[in-house]
């Protein structure tokens, strides 16, 4: 993997990061925003340390351990990734308010557009904040997005530990087998 200098990350601050996303898909994961190393590569969950990448195939989505560098490949499986939030930060924490609420709009008319089977959001903050939905728990939703059915996923990054890789494998699992039904 490449190394970046604090100042090359930083140079990737609000960059834009294109979605991997076709109509049709089975599932397509939505993150919270880019981080700078994401925005710096241009590979979602590009970060050491994120987990996204292991619990997809610790959970069966994959065959085998992709690299970011090989997100196109989720295409071929079905799957596709997006964000709430466009804008790259080096924390969620520096996103506002109205900035989770005009993406969570965003994010519906794109799911309206592209129907995937599932909306799977990883981060039950972020999918609160966007959707104004405060009591919102880690699984199946109630709502739907058109035909999309959504489900909320534990966040991967490495700062979340509450969850261990495997209990967000066997998350991400119980998702998988639904979209497969």
């Amino acid at each position: 993997m490449t190394r970046f200098t604090r100042t090359e990350l930083e140079a990737a601050r609000d960059r834009l990061v294109p979605d991997v996303a076709a109509a049709g898909l089975r599932v397509l994961f939505c993150g919270i925003n880019p981080g700078l190393m994401t925005a710096a590569t241009g590979h979602h969950f590009a970060r050491p340390g994120n987990r996204f990448w292991p619990v997809l195939h610790l959970s069966g989505f994959t065959p085998r351990l992709l690299k970011p560098a090989e997100q196109r490949e989720l295409l071929s499986y079905g799957l596709g990734i997006t964000n709430v939030v466009e804008r790259a930060t080096a924390r969620a924490d520096e996103l506002t308010a109205e900035e989770y609420r005009e993406g969570g709009r965003l994010l519906e008319l794109k799911v309206a557009r592209l129907r995937p089977g599932w909306l799977a959001v990883v981060g039950v903050t972020a999918y609160r904040a966007a959707f104004g939905d405060r009591t919102a728990r880690v699984g199946p939703q109630e709502r739907t997005i058109g035909g999309t059915r959504v489900w909320v996923l534990p966040n991967p990054s490495g700062l979340n530990a509450h969850w261990t890789a495997e209990t967000m494998a066997h998350e991400f699992a119980r998702l998988r087998a639904a979209a497969e039904a």
